[in-house]
């Protein structure tokens, strides 16, 4: 009887051993993220059987130019029920260049829809990616996908006020200066 016992805790700790040691990593990693204008979409699809496995998808872009670009982004993903599918844990902007994490994302919802946002602001030029991170819940297929858009700053009402008054001045300087020469 107790041989039988001892036998039975080695058997279920080793099947619990290795289901853990099958979990992996899937997913189509790196992918690069076509900006057409400074918008784009992006996204993955995992086949049936993958429950248990995670995914840390990276989708690359480039920023060219010298005015800080803003960006902004969606992503999600929906399921019949929150225990398929997959489940979103994570959306971060990254620095290609030494890996350096500048925004992480909001979930908005979670659950049967995944709903997460990122935003970022004065990105300079150089190399960068989306990191989009997850579970995949059941054995059934999946899917997540997301937007991007890049826009140059919109200047700020302050701005314009500040250069209307510089206007100002130099107009009234010039006005003075006219009627100060003689005719």
């Amino acid at each position: 009887m107790k041989k039988s016992l001892i036998a039975a805790v080695v058997l279920a700790s080793a099947s619990f051993v290795s289901t853990a040691a099958m979990a992996a990593t899937v997913g189509n990693t790196p992918q690069v993220l076509d900006l057409t204008d400074g918008a784009g979409f992006f996204g993955d699809t995992f086949a049936t059987g993958n429950n248990g496995n995670t995914f840390a998808d990276r989708f690359t872009f480039s920023v060219e130019g010298t005015t800080g670009w803003n960006l902004d982004a969606i992503i999600s993903s929906v399921s019949h029920s929150a225990d398929t599918g997959l489940d979103i844990t994570g959306v971060s902007l990254y620095n290609a260049t030494g890996n350096a994490l500048i925004s992480s994302g909001k979930s908005l919802q979670s659950g049967d829809i995944d709903v997460w946002t990122i935003s970022s602001d004065n990105l300079s030029a150089g190399n960068y990616y989306l990191q989009v991170s997850g579970n995949l819940v059941s054995d059934q297929a999946a899917s997540f996908g997301g937007a991007v858009s890049l826009a140059a700053p919109v200047p700020e009402p302050e701005t314009y006020g500040m250069m209307l008054a510089g206007l100002g001045v130099l107009g009234f300087l010039a006005r003075r200066r006219k009627q100060g020469k003689p005719a």
